[in-house]
């Protein structure tokens, strides 16, 4: 009994945790987020003249000179590039993504750079093209990863509240209350259908608003199939599944 209450003890305060992540990736994560995007779309250029600090609210533009550049796709940082040239953000230059300006460039390559805010946003080919690319420090519109994380965190909340409030009276939960198979199988649902949405959200554009209710919707379809599983004329030790 004192087991079993231990580990509902626990499942609780993740629950407290899980509260605390969901509470931070609406209120801090998704709010800074839209606030940088703002402020970067409608920023101004930066006045003619040097830049006497690194730190600029207004886009600037620069020329560099590619050092070095990087190209692996398998590796953490494997995008990158190193630049030079200016007196304030030389270095190196991370990317999301290898093309269309990044798998081109060569040592000695000469590039424009825009700079916002000390960190360099897009780098553009210096030729007659001026093709574009963001780096990873370019801020972004994309809401609906944070809003499918935090709601997925908000769903763990509660899922480990339920599971562990079952077990505080001892000396066992009910049967619908066991982490194994039910508390398991609704965890992976539960972070799948989160990294999976907010993926999906981010490449189809849906509206970050809508993100909450779509997990949800889902979430509590896949709840009623993992309990429909095991109902007895589809008995779950005959599938294999535990």
């Amino acid at each position: 009994m004192i087991v079993t209450r231990l580990k509902g003890l626990a499942l609780l305060a993740l629950s407290v945790l899980a509260a605390l992540g969901c509470w931070a990736a609406f209120t801090t994560w998704l709010v800074s987020d839209r606030v940088s995007y703002r402020a970067y779309e409608t920023a101004p250029t930066c006045p003619d003249g040097a830049p006497e600090r690194r730190y600029e609210d207004c886009l600037r533009t620069v020329t560099f000179t590619v050092d070095a550049t990087k190209v692996d796709r398998g590796k953490r940082g494997g995008l990158r590039a190193t630049l030079s040239g200016t007196p304030y953000w030389d270095g190196v230059v991370l990317f999301g993504d290898p093309g269309p300006v990044l798998e081109e460039l060569r040592p000695g390559d000469r590039i424009t750079g825009t700079v916002w805010r000390g960190e360099v946003v897009s780098i553009a080919e210096s030729d007659a093209r001026g093709v574009r690319q963001r780096t990873s420090d370019a801020p972004r519109d994309e809401p609906q990863m944070p809003a499918a994380l935090g709601t997925g965190l908000g769903l763990l909340a509660a899922l480990t509240l339920v599971f562990g409030g079952a077990r505080l009276p001892g000396p066992g939960p009910h049967a619908w209350f066991a982490w194994r198979p039910y508390g398991k199988r609704l965890l992976i649902l539960t972070v799948s259908v989160s990294v999976a949405l907010g993926l999906v959200g981010v490449w189809t554009g849906l509206v970050w608003w809508l993100v909450p209710a779509v997990e949800v919707t889902l979430v509590a379809l896949g709840a009623v199939l993992i309990y429909g599983w095991d109902r007895p004329e589809g008995d779950m030790r005959q599938t294999g599944i535990t």
